[in-house]
């Protein structure tokens, strides 16, 4: 019997789990359909470095169907919507695809229409955003010529993609002004929805330290309402207003919209409702989901999505094989944050364990909440690894889907203080 494997997603995680099972199974056992809307394959992390002319975005975009193991069948077609009752996937084209195992793998989609004037006048003028190769482009240009004001840094909603690139860019437009030599004429301001910088206390702390030490004001628990362009402020929902001669926003995120289309998949944002062990879907047993697209308590970074990746081929291998799934996937997540200068943070953490010092994946290794240069290259090497390795699907030696406990110490938030190596 050959099992039909249908694959919605060719980014990180669509990716990586049609690679790794191409490996478990012969074309015999298995067809693997992988389905994305286009054959742009972007390299998320890069973004953040597009608007500070460190990189490019033709270097951080691929073809998504080269990406792939030969033997994969890869289909460009956006999706209209899934029929779960059924084991159907239907394409705009009005075709369908049958299977007998799903994998969402759609992500996160920015959704900027949900703030009032966001796109409106002032868009891609002087309000951006960075998440996308367009937005980051055209970031470089404004940036470029800006000559002094107040940059406002502004995430709308929570959840996003990555949750400290904001930060990151808050960190690299320091330094970025700094070697233009007129920081000294740029009010930079950060504005989240969170109550502190960041989600984990001990984590928040550091990174609220180190805006307050760069001079990033910092204002908390605003909901964006409204961005005006045209007078240049973002206005709350409770009245607030933050002035602004350039806005770089985060948009609301949701889910893959034909999501929304498939009865009985998601949930009202069109995030997939999924165990956060096993990372089988609730809407039917043989429907799993990997990366930004469910709605596990975890960040919706790319580096959950390749601790994700063996779990959740084994619990697929184990499902088609008729065995019990494993719930052993531990929400483990590992992001550098890049504080400019050529110095990076680390961070470690997954469902139940907080950020910790020490270092990363062992005794030997990455220094963690501590700012250093081999973080930043440990950051830019990374590239190499996404391409060559995670995509691919193979192993990183070292480096498994659970949180390592080795070579690290637990800390609380009311003690630790340290910002610099």
């Amino acid at each position: 019997m050959t099992h039909r494997i249908v694959i919605l997603g060719g980014g990180t995680g669509g990716t990586l789990t049609a690679n790794r099972l191409h490996r478990r199974y012969t074309s015999d056992e298995a067809e693997i359909v992988v389905v994305d809307q286009d054959d742009r394959h972007v390299y998320q992390p890069g973004l953040l470095f597009v608007p500070f002319g460190l990189t490019h975005t033709e270097d951080i975009v691929r073809p998504r169907g080269r990406q792939l193991k030969d033997g994969i069948v890869y289909r460009q077609s956006p999706i209209d919507f899934v029929d779960i009752e059924q084991n159907q996937v239907f394409l705009s084209d009005g075709s369908a695809l049958p299977y007998d195992l799903l994998v969402v793998a759609t992500g996160a989609t920015l959704v900027p229409e949900e703030t009032e004037g966001l796109t409106g006048p002032g868009w891609m003028e002087k309000v951006f955003t960075f998440y996308t190769p367009e937005g980051s482009a055209a970031l470089e240009a404004a940036l470029a010529t800006f000559d002094g004001g107040r940059v406002v840094i502004n995430v709308v909603d929570m959840p996003i993609k990555c949750p400290v690139a904001p930060l990151e860019f808050c960190f690299l437009a320091d330094w970025y002004f700094t070697e233009r030599k007129m920081r000294d004429k740029v009010q930079l301001t950060y504005v989240t929805p969170l109550d502190n910088a960041f989600t984990k206390p001990v984590a928040a702390q550091q990174l609220a330290g180190m805006l307050a030490e760069k001079h990033i004001e910092l204002v908390t628990e605003f909901n964006t309402g409204e961005v005006d362009g045209v007078e240049g402020k973002l206005v709350s929902y409770d009245g607030r207003e933050v002035p602004f001669d350039l806005a770089v926003v985060i948009p609301a995120h949701g889910g893959a919209a034909y999501v929304g289309r498939s009865e009985g998949l998601g949930d009202e944002l069109n995030f997939v409702p999924t165990d956060q062990r096993t990372l089988q879907s609730h809407a039917r047993p043989n429907i799993f989901v990997i990366g930004d697209a469910a709605d596990v308590p975890a960040s919706k970074a790319g580096s959950v999505t390749h601790f994700e990746g063996d779990v959740l081929v084994e619990n697929i291998v184990h499902f088609l094989a008729g065995e019990a799934l494993e719930p052993v996937f531990d929400g483990h997540a590992n992001c550098f944050i890049e504080t400019g200068f050529h110095k990076a943070l680390l961070i470690d953490f997954n469902y139940d364990t907080q950020p910790l010092t020490g270092h990363f994946p062992s005794k030997v290794g990455l220094p963690l909440l501590k700012e250093s240069r081999l973080n930043h290259l440990g950051k830019l090497m990374f590239q190499w690894f996404y391409w060559h390795t995670l995509l691919p699907g193979r192993d990183i030696p070292g480096i498994g889907s659970a949180m390592p406990s080795s070579g690290k110490t637990p800390v609380t938030a009311s003690t630790h203080t340290e910002h610099t190596s």
